[in-house]
């Protein structure tokens, strides 16, 4: 599968998704480190890429969405920022809601 295929999919098949440099138990970056506080603090599930463990993403992942730096979150499919963005997200009550709605969409409860 193509790199942009796997990053498609990727960021298609989960709700939120965050491009880091590390993991979320031991993030590489002091951007990727709060990142991941902003979307811990959500108390919704997140799925990550460690872009250092896969230089083919690490090479092509800012030409996906046309966003030079990492981390890169996605929620519902669609790129909303990385870091400071995310933060603000947080601090307005924004981040929260859109988490919410993309977790819920993905997974709706059962009737």
């Amino acid at each position: 599968m193509d790199v942009l295929d796997r990053i498609k999919n990727q960021v298609q098949t989960n709700p939120v998704v965050i491009y880091m440099k590390g993991s979320p138990e031991a993030p590489r970056c002091g951007f990727s480190q709060r990142a991941v506080q902003a979307l811990t603090a959500t108390g919704q599930p997140f799925a990550y890429v460690n872009v250092l463990e896969d230089p083919e993403i690490f090479d092509n992942l800012p030409r996906y969405a046309d966003w030079p730096t990492f981390p890169q979150i996605y929620v519902g499919g669609e790129l909303i920022g990385g870091c400071d963005i995310t933060l603000e997200l947080l601090k307005n009550g924004d981040l929260q809601k859109r988490v919410e709605d993309a977790v819920v969409k993905a997974n709706p409860p059962s009737a």
